[in-house]
């Protein structure tokens, strides 16, 4: 599935998902990095 995340205040990555973690943020791959960040509200 793909997501989008938030990085910082003006930086979104999208990408595949590859887990949820405990605190609400998701983690999403793309290529061979893994970024983590706070998912974008549909």
């Amino acid at each position: 599935m793909l997501r989008t995340i938030i990085l910082g205040s003006c930086v979104s990555v999208q990408g595949i998902l590859e887990k949820s973690l405990p605190d609400g943020r998701i983690a999403v791959r793309v290529g061979n990095q893994v970024f983590t960040g706070n998912p974008v509200a549909a």
